[in-house]
């Protein structure tokens, strides 16, 4: 359980995890709208407490500069402004803060602190509050906000301003009002905030439960707990690395089968001429005057088994070096209609026993860059089984043509054909169409997937159609100039 836990906790560090990421997003998605909320809340709130604030005492001012000009109090004694200096003495504790009055010449005619009682103030502010421009100003970093307040008479709109209520209030009572209201902000957000993380452990191990799923299945594969297709259709996402996976299962399957008969084929193979020529040598052994002749007879025997099991073995090496891609490909510029001749001129002779009429069709003259070993391997077996597989005073046609990208050359016959069925097994190693003829035809049942290897390493293509009894026709297309897997020619 510990382990789990550990490797739940490693998961989540992990910024490379989908289920961190996951979590990471919704935790972000989630805290970050609430701390902008509550910061945008408590910012709104400060700017209509400080503007309500203002409002308010301003409204308190006007009425306090109404009874300081009805009362006259810039000309009065001390003793008749007692009323209008209580007033003001009321609004400077009632808001923890200082008034002063200024007279048009500038002079402090009243302070609530008695500091600057008698002296000349110049301030902008006081300056332009005596043209009529009012202002108030909330410095939070000091703690404080300052207003000007005009001292006219509002009943007569002409009257001009005579001084001026310089204000400084404190803003203290917001400020308390603002860190209670953090403060329930910051406990309500701790309480989302665990809200949030265990929803988004849930969430991410939610999301990512399906992929776990996929991990699960192809660990039971590869520990060999089963070998069946797995389905896990929870996103299409899972869908499609599933069905990647089992296209892959199914290839190596399909491998691993194919493995197993080539094996079993390579064996059998082996062992038959094998077999023949212990036959051979025990039945010599067994007659003590045995005559010449039959010495003779049976030691050309033992050699045609030994040329085939040698063709056998040379035909695997062949196809093992091109299965593993271990031949390089000696890419020359060659001349594909000269290369044509000279491989039916060879093979004209074994077509004359079987009385075949070999011909040779060229479209147009085609130079192309290709491994010659690998090249006269394709035609000199293609050509040959046509002749082989093909019936007593039949023909063998060879067309060689090519367009701008590709030359193709087609080996058709007159010959046995081959069934339907058949046709996509005839690339199999060791596969062989007519199994009961094969010993009396020869061959290893290893030239066509030959073949189709050297084919492929030239990047081209081999396709065939076929009619039981009437023939075959094999067309092999090859790229007119070779392109390495690394777009590297090897020359």
């Amino acid at each position: 359980m510990a382990v789990k836990i550990w490797n739940e906790l490693k998961s989540l560090v992990s910024l490379r995890s989908l289920r961190a990421r996951i979590f990471i997003i919704i935790l972000v998605v989630g805290i970050v709208p609430g701390v902008l909320l509550r910061y945008g809340i408590l910012d709104n709130y400060e700017e209509r407490a400080v503007e309500n604030r203002i409002s308010t005492v301003q409204n308190q001012l006007m009425i306090v500069g109404n009874h300081l000009i009805s009362n006259n109090y810039f000309n009065s004694a001390k003793t008749e402004a007692g009323v209008i200096n209580a007033e003001l003495e009321m609004i400077s504790n009632l808001y923890e803060g200082r008034v002063m009055i200024i007279n048009s010449g500038l002079k402090v005619v009243k302070d609530t602190y008695g500091i600057s009682e008698g002296k000349t103030i110049i301030s902008e502010e006081v300056i332009k509050c005596l043209r009529g421009e009012s202002m108030s100003h909330y410095d939070r970093d000091h703690g404080y906000i300052e207003m000007t307040t005009p001292i006219v008479d509002t009943g007569n709109v002409d009257s001009p301003v005579v001084g001026v209520m310089l204000t400084s209030i404190s803003n203290e009572a917001i400020v308390s009002t603002m860190d209670i209201l953090n403060r329930k902000a910051v406990i309500l957000e701790n309480l989302i905030l665990i809200g949030i993380v265990a929803f988004a452990i849930l969430m991410s191990d939610m999301l990512t439960r399906p992929f776990n799923k996929v991990t699960n299945a192809i660990n039971d594969v590869k520990a060999g707990y089963t070998d069946e297709s797995i389905s896990v259709p929870d996103y299409v996402e899972t869908v499609h690395i599933v069905d990647a996976f089992n296209q892959m299962l199914k290839r190596m399957k399909a491998q691993d089968d194919s493995r197993q008969e080539f094996v079993a084929n390579v064996s059998h193979e082996l062992k038959t001429p094998m077999t023949s020529i212990k036959v051979l040598a025990d039945s010599l052994l067994a007659q003590e005057d045995a005559p010449a002749e039959l010495y003779r007879e049976f030691m050309e025997d033992i050699v045609s088994e030994i040329d085939r099991e040698n063709q056998i073995i040379t035909d695997l090496l062949a196809l093992v070096k091109m299965d593993k891609k271990v031949q390089e490909m000696n890419i020359v510029s060659l001349n594909i209609n000269d290369l044509t001749e000279l491989i039916l001129k060879r093979l004209r002779p074994i077509a004359r026993k079987k009385d075949v009429e070999v011909v040779f069709e060229s479209m147009r003259p085609v130079v192309a860059e290709v491994d010659e070993v690998k090249l006269t391997l394709i035609m000199t077996n293609l050509v040959e089984n046509a002749i082989k597989y093909n019936k007593e005073h039949g023909w063998v046609k060879v067309v060689l043509d090519a367009d701008h990208q590709f030359f193709t050359f087609t080996v058709s016959d007159s010959g046995l054909g081959i069934p339907e069925e058949s046709l996509a097994h005839i690339y199999e190693r060791f596969y062989r169409v007519d199994k009961s003829h094969s010993r009396e035809i020869g061959g290893t049942g290893l030239g066509l997937a030959i073949t189709k290897n050297a084919v492929l390493m030239h990047r081209g293509s081999i396709t065939v159609t076929s009619v039981e009894g009437e023939g075959s026709s094999f067309t092999v297309k090859i790229p007119l100039t070779y392109i390495s897997g690394n777009n590297n020619q090897t020359a």
